[in-house]
């Protein structure tokens, strides 16, 4: 029977192979690592705190912890590790881990776990986390216990090298590694990491479509003047100077959605349409402008009504641009889907996809959004309360050059949506629409504002109750936010759908009302 392995020999086992995780890391590309308190992790939140190349966030609720990961993760466009302790904590990590996945954020999700030896025994804080958080991580691996050679050290820096390239690759999304540990759990901090070689590097290529796939789009959409561009959530910073030149030569108005990047900037907005979710309520206006071809980017759109006119497009030719390899359409009848990136399409489409302008398909739409928007400015300014609507209104009237605004699920989004109008500021729009779910938007948003700034979060009660936790990580790391809470006492959004219908049951099954004092809360976090 082989001894028990001396506890010098565990401290440098430690110290080689995971000193040898952290600083590939480094080298992969992941600058920052939110760390949660923990006894079973120490390995690797001491080196990874200790790495010059990494930045270490410390966090004291997993739950709000991952979804800082997140919120600096979409903002940076960078993979972010996140660290856990095991048992339950883990756990706790699910609902960001689901929304990085359907997001397409880079996450890497670092577990440690009890050795295996101790699993299954009734040892304390101990749980099966072997693929713990099922499909909704592109990789999930179960890491060796660490030992000191260098075959095991130049296998930790390959997974992670693999773990951020797996990670950080469209369509991004989380990785997850477990790791176990045997006491003692301090590494022997030598500084020196062990096989100082060079893992595997990916890199990725545009993906564009087939020459003969974008002449046979051109002959069909040239068949079809009366067309439009819908711009749905997403996060390409190169979308919006390709999508401009081939609007202009479509003449396609372009539908832009706020988290689309499209609604504000420095770029050709002639053809940005934003007040659709005003005049598409109108059956009149619905009748003028269905279009007969629907040449779609991104997610589906936050807009109710344009959904709605999509869904009755069913002679329009609907043609989606989507590299990422997953479907955003869920009714797939007349669909076209082509797998390219957005902005070589764009720019392949427009170079030979030139047609006569129908002039007044263009006016019919510019006028409706500028009359819906001259409606909606008059109506805020002859009242005086303050309302949601009057509220996004302001903010797009003050907010800076460089800002960004992320905005809360349910009515937030949608409000930001119907209210914030197109303008040549350079935003920056951001919220959690992977899930559309309303909790870590705080943290979220305050993981965002280490990145870009100044950020204003709109958030609703529910949604900020859901994580006042996460309010603690502006004190403990000084984060400059501004939070703009919608507090009308409850679930607001439900009053637009048909469970307002039965007033009976509807204010405490739905209306949800809390009658919390924010501000006593915001004084409890500092």
């Amino acid at each position: 029977m082989r001894a028990a392995p001396a506890l010098t020999e565990v401290r440098d086992a430690l110290d080689v192979s995971v000193g040898a995780f952290v600083d590939e890391l480094a080298r992969a590309g992941v600058r920052h690592a939110v760390i949660c308190p923990g006894s079973r992790s120490t390995p690797l939140a001491m080196l990874l705190d200790a790495h010059p190349g990494i930045r270490a966030w410390m966090h004291l609720d997993e739950r709000s912890a991952a979804y800082f990961a997140l919120g600096m993760a979409k903002a940076s466009r960078e993979p972010v590790a996140v660290l856990a302790t095991s048992g339950t904590a883990t756990v706790n990590f699910a609902p960001a881990v689901v929304e990085a996945y359907y997001s397409k954020v880079p996450l890497v999700v670092l577990t440690a776990d009890r050795p295996p030896e101790l699993r299954g025994v009734g040892a304390p804080q101990t749980i099966d986390q072997a693929r713990l958080y099922g499909p909704h991580v592109k990789w999930s691996v179960e890491m060796p216990l660490p030992e000191a050679t260098d075959e095991a050290a130049r296998h930790w820096r390959l997974v992670a090298a693999r773990a951020a390239a797996a990670a950080a690759e469209a369509p991004c999304g989380p990785a997850h590694l477990n790791f176990p540990f045997r006491e003692p759990l301090i590494p022997a901090m030598t500084g020196a990491p062990a096989a100082d070689v060079a893992a595997a590097r990916v890199t990725s290529s545009p993906r564009c479509a087939r020459a003969g796939d974008i002449e046979a789009i051109a002959d069909e959409l040239r068949a079809r003047r009366r067309g439009i561009i819908v711009c749905g959530p997403g996060d390409d910073p190169d979308l919006a100077d390709a999508v401009a030149p081939l609007a202009r030569a479509l003449g396609y108005p372009v539908l832009a959605d706020p988290l689309s990047g499209l609604r504000c900037g420095r770029h050709d907005r002639s053809l940005i349409v934003s007040a659709y979710d005003a005049f598409l309520r109108e059956p009149v206006a619905v009748d003028a402008l269905r279009p007969d071809a629907v040449l779609r980017f991104g997610e589906q759109p936050t807009s109710k009504p344009l959904v709605t006119l999509l869904r009755a497009c069913e002679e329009a030719a609907q043609i989606i641009v989507d590299a990422d390899g997953g479907w955003t359409e869920p009714l797939p009848a007349g669909v076209r889907l082509v797998r390219a990136d957005a902005a070589p399409f764009c720019a392949s489409l427009a170079a030979i996809a030139h047609v006569a302008l129908d002039e007044r398909w263009i006016r019919a739409w510019t006028s409706a959004d500028a009359s819906a928007r001259n409606a909606i400015a008059l109506h805020l300014v002859e009242g005086d309360e303050l309302t949601e609507p009057a509220l996004i209104a302001d903010l797009a009237d003050v907010l800076p050059h460089g800002a960004a605004v992320f905005a809360g699920n349910s009515m937030p989004v949608r409000d930001v949506d119907s209210f914030f109008a197109s303008s040549g500021a350079r935003l920056r729009f951001m919220a959690n629409r992977g899930v559309n779910g309303i909790d870590g938007v705080v943290s979220s948003a305050l993981g965002a504002a280490t990145v870009v700034g100044p950020l204003v979060l709109v958030a609703g009660d529910l949604s900020f109750y859901h994580d006042m936790n996460g309010l603690l990580a502006a004190k403990r790391h000084a984060i400059d936010a501004t939070i703009v809470l919608v507090n009308n006492d409850g679930g607001g959004i439900f009053s637009f759908l048909p469970q307002a219908q039965h007033p009976e049951r509807f204010e405490e099954l739905f209306g949800t009302p809390h009658g919390l004092n924010f501000a006593a809360a915001a004084a409890v976090y500092g």
